[in-house]
């Protein structure tokens, strides 16, 4: 399964009736994603301030940044899915054009989540818009 874009991601969210049923898709959407090898999770790849590991490799390709991510929590890597639909393979400028607090908004998200991990997904954010600003100057 292709990750549907961040858009699709609203409506489709939007269509269930209860956070049951969202949490399943949320954990469908991450279990679409590859992760990595147990080569590719490095401590320097480490996402610091998510209390579940998190592993995030960023390259740039043809002036896009593509993200390869991995958590050792199924919800969390769900949450990384999310993040992914808004941010892989966009250019440095539409990563930081990008309204992530009107998208997890739209999601209603952080009033279903523990603080912990709004904090880690928040710690995500900051990394690729970090890793996105480097890139732009």
């Amino acid at each position: 399964m292709e990750l549907p874009d961040s858009q699709e991601i609203v409506e489709d969210l939007a269509f269930f009736d209860d956070w049951e049923q969202r949490y399943q898709y949320i954990i469908d959407l991450g279990k679409a994603i590859n992760g990595l090898s147990d080569e590719q999770k490095t401590d320097d790849r480490l996402v610091k301030g998510c209390q579940s590991s998190v592993w995030l490799i960023e390259r740039i390709d043809n002036g896009r940044i593509r993200f390869e991510v991995d958590s050792d929590a199924v919800i969390v890597q769900g949450l990384l899915a999310l993040v992914l639909a808004a941010y892989d393979d966009k250019t440095p400028q539409e990563i930081l054009a990008f309204d992530i607090d009107g998208y997890f908004a739209e999601l209603d998200l952080e009033r279903h989540i523990s603080p912990t991990r709004g904090n880690g997904l928040r710690a995500i954010v900051a990394k690729i818009q970090a890793l996105a600003k480097q890139s732009v100057s």
